[in-house]
């Protein structure tokens, strides 16, 4: 198709998103993942964030579709997850979960993070934050006893 033909079409998707009104929502989820050295429940200079650990989020929309994502931290520890769709599609309802952690030495989930529910009642362009998800070493370093 030449560049003329290529322009039409373009102008005639615009119209009709434009006189139907089909409207997009976009949404967003993200959180972050640390590794708590000395496992005492409280965030320390000893304790970093785990880059390259894996979460899955799982959202259901409110045409009842279910959507599974995977995602995985960047050098902050913080994983993100976004979507585009149209208003009517978008997310209800989520849960967030940890796969695993690839580093070596901080495997273990820590208790009370093994997933989290939540709704998502967000309007378009806003995010929700998952609260972070800790691992632990599975023996803890000697200068933390």
């Amino acid at each position: 198709m030449e560049m003329k033909g290529k322009k039409i079409v373009m102008v005639m998707v615009v119209l009709l998103i434009s006189v139907f009104g089909v409207s997009g929502w976009t949404g967003e989820i993200h959180g972050r993942v640390v590794c708590d050295v000395c496992g005492d429940s409280s965030l320390g200079p000893e304790d970093h964030i785990l880059e390259g650990a894996e979460v899955a989020v799982l959202c259901i929309t409110k045409s009842g579709e279910v959507l599974n994502y995977q995602a995985f931290t960047d050098a902050k520890g913080i994983y993100t997850v976004a979507e585009t769709m149209p208003e009517s599609d978008r997310w209800d309802a989520c849960l967030a979960r940890p796969i695993s952690s690839f580093h070596e030495h901080c495997t273990h989930l820590a208790e009370g993070s093994s997933a989290v529910k939540f709704g998502y009642s967000h309007p378009s362009g806003y995010s929700h934050t998952v609260r972070t998800f800790v691992y632990r070493p599975v023996n803890v370093p000697t200068y933390c006893i």
